[in-house]
């Protein structure tokens, strides 16, 4: 198999795959009402990863535009999921840091998550998940090398 067959294989298990993302959904595995949206998890996950970020930061990273961020940071600073904070290296940028309260409600979502995908995941041997990590890793950054869009880890 040349690599443009297993595009076309991996083309349809990705999109198989976001389609079980709904599986993984915040508020699909918390009953409790408190879940975030989507966009609210993978925000405060980055900024939890990277520490403050401004909007033009966010749009660099991310590749979306401004208006997005500043509706989704708006949205975050009204529930006190972040706080503005000054630039720690002297700019007059403000930058968005995730608040101890959204830090608990990403590490409850999170929580939840993780444990659905281990229930998914029980059976597999180590060394299948082990391999299966490595992959993805791999997958994933070279996405990223060649977006230039890396995730911090």
């Amino acid at each position: 198999m040349d690599a443009r067959q297993a595009g076309g294989h991996i083309e349809r298990e990705l999109l198989i795959l976001t389609r079980h993302l709904e599986l993984t959904s915040p508020r699909r595995v918390r009953s409790d009402g408190d879940a975030l949206d989507r966009s609210a998890y993978v925000l405060l996950s980055r900024l939890e990863a990277q520490g403050p970020m401004s909007v033009p930061d966010l749009v660099e990273a991310f590749g979306l535009a401004p208006s997005t961020f500043t509706r989704q940071t708006t949205a975050l600073l009204r529930d006190g999921l972040v706080e503005r904070t000054l630039d720690p290296n002297g700019s007059v940028a403000r930058k968005f840091r995730i608040t101890d309260e959204g830090r608990a409600r990403l590490r409850a979502d999170r929580d939840a998550i993780v444990t659905g995908l281990a229930d998914v995941l029980g059976d597999w041997p180590a060394d299948r998940l082990t391999q299966f990590i490595v992959d993805l890793e791999r997958f994933n950054t070279d996405i990223e090398q060649r977006t230039g869009r890396p995730w911090p880890r």
